[in-house]
């Protein structure tokens, strides 16, 4: 992945920050795309699906670790953690909580930028190394974050797509139910059961050929669910 093609998401409160980080990852090649708050976030990583995610820990409307925790329901991308604060028990919270890298403000750019080339390039042999994983009524590409259904896309919510993944990338084992709920939705989700089947429902209805009766996105009763080729 080069930097012309890699997109970056900045989130952080600080107007002086993006700017600077607008700038130098702009004049880069690469493409940036700045939020302010956590919500903002959430909302633009959905959108734009970016390579690199840049995180403030502090944000005005929710902790930087609740982000990070939203995105990684769903988004694989690597996240670089910025931070003011500079205790290890952060540090270890926001790296359990699934970040890549912890860099403490203030920061040298071109650490930083060392830095983030290198979350890149990780996440790319890490991509390289995807399957795709064909059926008998569709094909999921891992790397590419895409399924295709009679050779036309299937578009998927990116909760969609967060469950599914997590199915395929267990196939042919049983995923329980609690597992599946703070895989995809968080740790505070984890008895909203009901989640699950609509979303399940909404999965098969777009991928199996006879969705009342699934041969690929099963459910083990009291359980959980299986993916099976």
């Amino acid at each position: 992945m080069n930097a012309a093609k890699t997109r970056v998401l900045v989130i952080d409160d600080e107007p002086q920050i993006l700017r600077a980080l607008r700038i130098n990852l702009s004049v880069r090649g690469y493409e940036v795309t700045c939020a302010a708050t956590g919500a903002e976030a959430l909302r633009s990583a959905a959108d734009h699906r970016p390579d690199v995610i840049v995180l403030d820990l502090g944000l005005p409307d929710m902790s930087g670790i609740d982000v990070l925790a939203g995105l990684r329901g769903w988004l694989t991308a690597p996240v670089i953690v910025l931070s003011a604060r500079t205790d290890s028990s952060d540090k270890v919270e926001a790296l359990d909580a699934g970040a890549d890298d912890y860099v403490t403000k203030p920061f040298g750019m071109d650490e930083f930028l060392a830095r983030l080339r290198a979350a890149v390039r990780r996440a790319a042999v890490a991509d390289a190394d995807q399957p795709v994983i064909e059926t008998s009524s569709f094909t999921v590409d891992l790397a590419a974050k895409k399924v295709t259904k009679n050779d036309a896309e299937v578009h998927l919510t990116p909760t969609e797509w967060g469950m599914l993944e997590m199915l395929v990338r267990n196939r042919g084992k049983l995923v329980g139910r609690e597992e599946l709920l703070k895989e995809v939705w968080g740790p505070a989700y984890a008895k909203e059961t009901h989640y699950l089947r609509v979303y399940l429902a909404q999965l098969r209805r777009k991928l199996e050929d006879d969705p009342s009766h699934p041969v690929h996105l099963l459910t083990e009763a009291g359980m959980g669910y299986r993916f099976q080729e």
